[in-house]
Formats: structure tokens, sequence, C-alpha cells
């Protein structure tokens, strides 16, 4: 599993590393604002983080896009947590209002805001099993697509996220917590 880790993509439980790791995966780290192309993998993890305070780099970096658009064109699984999945949409937008390239392989765009957009803990059903996580982020996204399901928050069981599917690639802004679920973590993200 290639999981990036750079200034861009800083927030990853260390407890979803290790179960990664107890569920047998090895793990490499890459830079998608430095890096080219994509260690050699079976999955990508985009985990959260802070990809507008990095949009030039981002929109700079096309052959990583181009990586990332190959790797989910492959049918391969990439799941985008928060600052992961802003950073695939088609447009970033900063609190300021700069634009910048995103990777592309959503459609819409990922703004950010100056006040809390959203907060509290939230469990998804998907395909896969049942996984909880929790939701805290700035900015706002659009897209046409449709969500596959929305995570409920676990306060008043209400609709929570959405959590979008293309093909293997799966985003939202719920970070998820891989423990609590690891068999529902190795479908989503095995071969």
């Amino acid at each position: 599993v290639a999981v990036a880790r750079d200034a861009a993509f800083c927030f990853a439980y260390p407890a979803n590393l290790e179960c990664l790791e107890n569920l047998g995966a090895r793990l490499v780290h890459f830079s998608p604002l430095a890096d080219a192309a994509l260690p050699e993998c079976d999955a990508v993890w985009l985990p959260g983080g802070y990809p507008e305070l990095h949009g030039a780099a981002i929109a700079a970096n096309r052959t990583m896009a181009a990586a990332l658009q190959a790797h989910a064109a492959a049918g391969k699984p990439l799941l985008a947590e928060c600052g992961g999945m802003m950073s695939l949409f088609e447009t970033l937008v900063s609190v300021t209002g700069e634009s910048t390239a995103g990777f592309g392989l959503l459609p819409g765009e990922s703004r950010m805001q100056k006040k809390l957009a959203a907060l509290g803990l939230m469990a998804a059903e998907l395909p896969e099993g049942r996984l909880p996580g929790h939701s805290f982020h700035y900015s706002t996204s659009s897209t046409p697509l449709e969500p596959l399901v929305r995570a409920l928050k676990l306060t008043g069981n209400t609709p929570g996220e959405p959590i979008y599917r293309v093909g293997r690639l799966t985003a939202s802004y719920v970070h998820f917590y891989f423990p609590a679920n690891p068999e529902a973590v190795a479908r989503l993200l095995g071969a």
C-alpha cells in the first residue's frame, strides 16, 4: 500500500498504519507533492492533511496526477480521506480565493472557508463493511457525483458526510479508524 506522507498529507492515525501492517500489507511512503510517480503498489491511501496550503505544488505535479489517474484507471484501490479527497478534485480553492488545479480524478472543486464546515464522529455502511471515523474540516466540496452512501453521525444517527466511489476509488471527508473493522479495510484496499 502506497501511503502519501508529506507536508500536504500528514494526518494518518498511527493505529491505521499498524492495522494495515497487521493485515500483511507492506507500506511504502511517497510524496504527492515532490515525487514524479507512485511507488510500485497494489493500493494507494491519500490520508488527510493540508493540500490547500500546497495548491501550487499539486498543480505543478502533472506527472503525479497522471500516475494517480493511471492507478485508478487500472482498477486498483485508492482511498482518499479529507485532504486526500480534496486533492483529487479538478480544482482547489484556498481560503483567499486562489484557484489551482487538483489531481483531477474527481469532477468538481474543494473550497476552503474560514469557519468550520463539519465536526463529529461518524460511521459509514460501505459495501465492504461498517467503518467508523470522524470528520473535521474547514472546506466544502461540490461535485456532480452522487454519493455511494452517506456516513451517519453517531450522535442522532443523522446523515453526515457523503462518500464517493468511482471504480475502486473511494473518497470522503471521513477519517476512518481502520482497527474498528480490519476485514472491511482489507476488502476496501485489497486486490
